[in-house]
């Protein structure tokens, strides 16, 4: 599938939830969000159907996002259904890596390739603040049961106020250094100002290069993070919403007034 830059877009995101087990302070309000009513959330299903046509259409690249997606009940099951599809040549996930010392091994058998772990401090405490409810010991468990799961390569994602130079991401890419492990540093984004930039050691917010749609946990197919626009596959079928969200990519970002991080998927 090409859109009208001519970019060639390959790469679908999945928000299989809207519910995580920690309150980013950049993600979430420290009270926490009106949750989505379960009738509201795309079906396992409906999820396959949607990423099958996807596939059909041009995708080979996927990734499983939240809120944290190893809330999402049975979502094993959903990764193998997911790895099933013929085509899928890029199969992955982002997740806090709390929840991953118990789930990375029966992920990988389901068919995971490769998992993305969020980690913006080494330091404890700071990760508590950031978190508000994490354990980093928890993240660092997670880690080791990836490595020993062949979820590889195993990325670290290091959201920063400026740059990678900061205190916390000098220590985070030291840590990825010592450990083998691959480290991209997110720029902090606001949606509703349109603030981003573009992703170190990845193509995030390169808007030039985007090859992405998003798939929400609502069901809208997005054609960008950064804009409004988004077409429902309950209401349009899987093929029609999948078309119009490439032929209705912006050339960039702007600004997104009617989604939040936790149920977009970032």
């Amino acid at each position: 599938m090409y859109d009208r830059f001519n970019r060639k877009i390959n790469y679908l995101r999945i928000s299989v939830t809207d519910r995580c087990n920690l309150r980013c302070v950049y993600c979430m309000p420290a009270e926490g969000i009106q949750m989505l009513n379960h009738e509201d959330i795309l079906t396992f299903d409906e999820i396959v159907e949607t990423t099958r046509t996807a596939v059909e259409m041009g995708v080979d690249k996927v990734r499983i996002t939240g809120g944290e997606p190893l809330v999402r009940k049975g979502i094993v099951d959903l990764v193998g259904m997911i790895a099933a599809i013929p085509g899928i040549r890029d199969f992955a996930m982002t997740t806090n890596g709390t929840l991953l010392d118990r789930f990375a091994q029966p992920l990988a058998d389901a068919g995971l390739h490769r998992v993305n772990i969020s980690l913006d401090t080494l330091d404890a405490e700071k990760y508590r603040q950031i978190t508000r409810l994490g354990d980093i010991r928890d993240v660092f468990r997670g880690i080791e049961a990836a490595r020993k799961a062949g979820l590889m390569p195993i990325k670290i994602n290091c959201v920063v106020k400026r740059s990678s130079d900061e205190p916390d991401a000098r220590e985070v890419r030291r840590f990825a250094e010592d450990n083998g492990l691959m480290v991209r540093f997110i720029p902090e984004m606001n949606l509703e100002t349109g603030t981003f930039g573009v992703v170190e050691g990845g193509d995030g917010g390169n808007c030039k290069k985007c090859n992405r749609l998003r798939l929400t946990a609502t069901g809208g197919v997005k054609p960008c993070l950064f804009s409004d626009i988004e077409f429902n596959v309950r209401e349009a079928g899987p093929g029609t919403a999948i078309r119009l969200a490439v032929e209705n990519k912006p050339r960039s970002g702007t600004v997104n007034k009617v989604n939040l991080f936790h149920n977009i998927g970032g």
